[in-house]
């Protein structure tokens, strides 16, 4: 069985990297999108939430106790990952500010840790 630290860890990169990779899909080789901004930023979303979904179950069903306290933990440890490959790897591509990814971007990762929190708070009342 695969430590439960290092699961985490890998579970938060492949979070960031599911919907990098996904946005691949959307640009030409010379860096344009090609459909909508607010589609592709919609698009985004939904790719990300699904994700973390499967992301979750996974990791949880390893899970025996402490729920509550995983979904904390899990939740800040994803959150600060997806910020921090943000900030090494989507910032410089984008030639963003580091203000406008966080009223664009980085403000949105705020439903990681709600999602990881209100499963482990669901797991905790169901036993």
């Amino acid at each position: 069985m695969i430590n439960k630290y290092v699961r985490n860890v890998s579970y938060g990169f492949l979070e960031w990297l599911i919907p990098f990779a996904a946005s691949f899909l959307f640009y030409t080789q010379e860096g344009d999108l090609t459909i909508d901004i607010f589609f592709f930023k919609s698009i985004m979303i939904v790719v990300g939430s699904i994700s973390a979904a499967f992301l979750l179950i996974s990791y949880f069903k390893n899970i025996d106790a402490d729920y509550f306290k995983e979904g904390v933990i899990v939740g800040l440890v994803w959150f600060a990952i997806n910020i921090l490959l943000d900030l090494l790897v989507l910032i410089p591509i984008s030639g963003m500010s580091i203000s406008d990814y966080f009223m664009q971007i980085g403000l949105r990762y705020i439903v990681i840790p709600v999602m990881t929190i209100t499963v482990g708070t669901a797991l905790e009342y169901k036993k």
